[in-house]
């Protein structure tokens, strides 16, 4: 019993032991065959995430400095949209080109387009052939759209040099401007300065007349023309020159005037309020010059203060 248990034991262990390994063998072949498709799914998604765009390229001929050329890109990759696609860079893809920002549009079916344009920022000195470069633009969902270099030519503006044949010369002299016919201008200006002479013509003669009215009529305008006659220091000593301004001031008030009336005089002469203290000073010194000759007179600006009276009095007047 014991010995044939013995074996039968060890058989069974044995048994335990060639099923794990087994087991084992069986567990790993199916995790290298699980990452070994794993690999391959990965390398297919990969290949399957980059897909040669749909490009609408430009014109591949004629360019000159200034020119753009305009690529679309249909953001579509298998018939699907790509949804959101990052735009490329702005700015100088080389020595011929600038990319301008991109737009987007939208056609007549609902697909969305990407619109890439560059302009020529240099001129060849002979025809030359340029590429736009090509671009990946990756969408938000991975997918990348691969977009193959373009070639172009681009010319110069002119020849390098003339042809120094006939007319065509290197420089050509300069081309005198047409003489304009200025008869009419010259009958607008005469017409113009004559009537502007005419004008300060009438207006001088207005002027004049007016101070000459004035002159004749205004008292104190009266006063002060027979004042200038004089000079300063003789109209202070002049009775004629004190009783010439006492009239203007009588007339001016409509009434005879003297320091106790002189209220009267500004009430219906108001113009003369800022002169007020000089009237009341040449009231006193006229009456110290009139009724006290002996006590001597303080001299007095009578000329200044008949130059004031007049101003005062042109002014109100205007």
């Amino acid at each position: 019993m014991s010995s044939c248990a013995r074996p039968g034991g060890l058989l069974r262990g044995g048994a335990v032991r060639s099923t794990r390994a087994s087991l084992a063998l069986l567990l790993s072949g199916t995790a290298w065959a699980m990452c070994a498709m794993g690999a391959m799914g990965a390398v297919s998604s990969a290949a399957a995430a980059t897909v040669p765009a749909f490009v609408q390229e430009p014109r591949a001929f004629g360019y000159v400095l200034g020119d753009v050329l305009t690529q679309r890109v249909l953001l579509q990759a298998d018939g699907k949209d790509v949804g959101a696609v990052t735009p490329p860079s702005v700015g100088r893809t080389g020595v011929w080109l600038e990319r301008r920002p991109v737009s987007l549009e939208t056609d007549a079916d609902g697909r969305q387009w990407m619109v890439i344009a560059y302009q020529v920022v240099n001129a060849p000195q002979a025809l030359t052939q340029i590429t736009l470069p090509a671009l990946t633009l990756t969408s938000a969902s991975g997918t990348q759209l691969q977009i193959a270099e373009w070639p172009a030519s681009v010319g110069p503006l002119t020849p390098p040099s003339a042809f120094a044949a006939g007319d065509l010369l290197p420089l050509r002299p300069d081309r005198e401007a047409p003489l304009l016919d200025t008869a009419g201008l010259r009958r607008q200006l005469a017409w113009a300065s004559g009537l502007l002479l005419a004008t300060l013509l009438a207006w001088a003669i207005w002027w004049g007349w007016r101070n000459q009215r004035e002159s004749a009529r205004l008292p104190f305008a009266r006063a002060w023309r027979r004042m200038q006659r004089l000079p300063d220091a003789q109209a202070a000593a002049s009775s004629d020159a004190w009783f010439c301004l006492h009239q203007a001031l009588n007339e001016t008030a409509g009434q005879v005037v003297h320091a106790g009336s002189l209220a009267g005089l500004l009430a219906r002469a108001p113009y003369l309020q800022p002169l007020r203290a000089q009237l009341e000073h040449f009231y006193q010194v006229s009456a110290e010059r009139f009724f006290k000759p002996a006590s001597g007179v303080a001299e007095f600006p009578l000329q200044a203060l008949c130059h004031a009276l007049y101003r005062a009095e042109r002014r109100h007047q205007r």
